[in-house]
């Protein structure tokens, strides 16, 4: 029996889980604790990498606590703690690791540094069993499509500028839109109510996609809501009443004039488009965008499945249209909940478990440091992911690419 304690910070969202592993491969996991807490900021903001920092200095050792005693478990009966140790916000990433290494210090247990989106796959193929999909990566820091091939997941392609999570999020703060549970979350819930499409840029090129375009074009169709335009009018009318001393006359004809912005419509109906239909037609005009590449990749890789990972990944939206396109290629498309899509530390501690289990297979045991004991009494290695091991080795980067990490638990 193989425990894990895992700790993810890489942005808004501290997450401490704790997973048990069984001898036999092929037994299931077992989840023992999947805690998290959200840094959440007013509407019409991003969160800062300071301020993220500090929340998660300040809750993530109430979460370590109540995680161990939800589990049932004592530090002592821990194999190893993993962390994320990129990509991610350097604040928050530094915060997080401070504190996985005080507990392998304090507790004299092995360290190992997590790659962030390796977790969310290894977390993903382990709760829906899916075998050798195509892998969609969508979160609020990264868009990418995968593939596996001994020994690296290969990116097919990728956003060549900001990531769909994040063009998301900062058209939720043009709209104002609330940050709890999470922007994306309500873009999905607006979008269902919106009823008329309207053209965005769509900008797909080769087997990547550019996401900065089209959060421009549709930021520039937000100031032209009706809402947003009579505002402003009647803004400025006051302001031009209050400080000007014309006759009553000359005040008509200032208030009447034609404001210089007009009211965004539907082409057809002339009917005002809402935030509703924005929201719907962002979400169709990337999701479509995320479909044709994905597509593209499964018909390289020879698959017949997709599995979505991130925490975009959990729209439900996304899935249905995905879901049409693996069906129509006799497929199908694996997903999670929230529970799994959105950043946890279950994810981390599965895979640090992974590769603790990898590099320990031939009877060594593992030190604090990182060192490989009983094994000759030299540095660990032969391609366990080693350089990421030990409290001498834990830091973190806010550039971790999918394709670097050697991922040596998975068969050829």
């Amino acid at each position: 029996m193989y425990i894990s304690l895992g700790l993810e910070g890489s942005a808004n969202k501290l997450g401490i889980g704790i997973i048990q592993h069984h001898a036999d491969p092929s037994s299931p996991v077992h989840i023992l604790a999947n805690l998290r807490h959200t840094y959440l900021s007013p509407p019409g903001t991003g969160f800062l990498p300071k301020d993220t920092a500090l929340h998660h200095r300040q809750w993530v050792v109430r979460l370590v606590k109540r995680a161990l005693a939800q589990a049932k478990l004592t530090p002592a009966q821990l194999s190893c703690i993993s962390y994320t140790k990129g990509p991610g916000m350097g604040a928050p990433l530094q915060s997080t690791a401070l504190a996985a290494r005080t507990c392998a210090l304090m507790w004299d247990i092995p360290l190992i540094g997590v790659n962030h989106c390796i977790g969310h796959i290894e977390m993903g193929r382990t709760i829906t069993g899916a075998q050798n999909p195509t892998i969609l990566y969508v979160s609020g820091g990264n868009t990418q499509v995968l593939a596996w091939s001994w020994p690296h997941y290969h990116i097919f392609g990728e956003t060549l500028d900001i990531a769909i999570g994040n063009t998301l999020d900062r058209f939720a703060r043009v709209l104002g839109i609330s940050n709890d549970p999470a922007p994306g979350y309500n873009i999905e819930q607006l979008a269902k109510q919106g009823k008329r499409f309207v053209d965005l840029p769509y900008a797909v090129k080769g087997m990547d996609c550019s996401f900065s375009g089209i959060l421009a074009s549709i930021e520039q169709m937000a100031s032209q809501l009706e809402e947003n335009v009579v505002g402003v009018q009647e803004e400025e009318s006051v302001r031009e009443d209050a400080n000007t001393n014309t006759s009553a006359t000359t005040k008509k004809a200032v208030n009447t004039r034609q404001p210089l912005t007009t009211i965004l419509r539907d082409p057809i109906t002339s009917e005002p488009i809402t935030r509703a239909d924005l929201c719907f037609s962002l979400q169709e005009t990337l999701y479509a965008m995320l479909v044709e590449i994905t597509e593209r990749a499964m018909s390289h890789a020879n698959s017949d499945s997709v599995l979505i990972v991130g925490g975009v990944g959990s729209n439900v939206r996304l899935q249905e249209m995905m879901g049409q396109m693996a069906r129509d290629r006799g497929g199908g498309v694996f997903a999670t909940d929230e529970r799994f899509c959105i950043d946890n530390g279950i994810m981390i501690a599965h895979a640090g478990l992974l590769s603790w289990r990898t590099a320990n297979n031939d009877g060594g045991k593992m030190g604090v440091m990182g060192k490989k004991l009983g094994v000759g009494g030299g540095e660990g290695g032969g391609g366990g992911g080693m350089e990421d091991w030990g409290v001498e080795n834990s830091t973190t980067t806010q550039r971790f690419r999918t394709d670097s990490v050697r991922v040596t638990w998975r068969d050829e």
